[in-house]
């Protein structure tokens, strides 16, 4: 006859080995984070060309702006611009909101004067 304890343990780690695999997720689930299919392309980012007073996002050979003038404690939002080619497709968004979260971390005052900035707060109360 064997070792009692060696016996003990035989059983801990074949009960061990069992159960193990059930406590994992499945490896390609949204928990894993594995992926299958193409990974989509990295989100456009939003320039501040402080020199021409505006907010760019060049995409599909277009660029769409939204002008701006900074003061000491405020940034005026003038006028968005996107190409025919772009819109409809949130550029324009993407445009009031990085010029918004400039303001934010800047601590400045935000003054809509563009009627689409101000739709866009209006709809985005969150934004204000």
């Amino acid at each position: 006859m064997g070792d009692p304890t060696s016996s003990a343990d035989s059983k801990l780690d074949e009960a061990l080995q069992e159960s193990f695999p059930a406590s994992d997720p499945a490896a390609n689930t949204v928990e894993t984070g594995i992926r299958i299919g193409a990974v989509p392309a990295a989100a456009p980012s939003v320039a501040d060309d402080r020199a021409r007073h505006r907010f760019e996002l060049a995409l599909d050979g277009g660029t769409a702006f939204l002008l701006y003038e900074r003061t000491d404690d405020a940034l005026r939002l003038i006028h968005t611009e996107v190409p025919a080619h772009l819109r409809g497709h949130h550029v324009g968004e993407t445009l009031v909101e990085a010029a918004l979260q400039s303001a934010r971390s800047s601590g400045l005052r935000i003054v809509a004067v563009c009627p689409f900035v101000r739709a866009y707060m209006l709809k985005h109360p969150a934004a204000r």
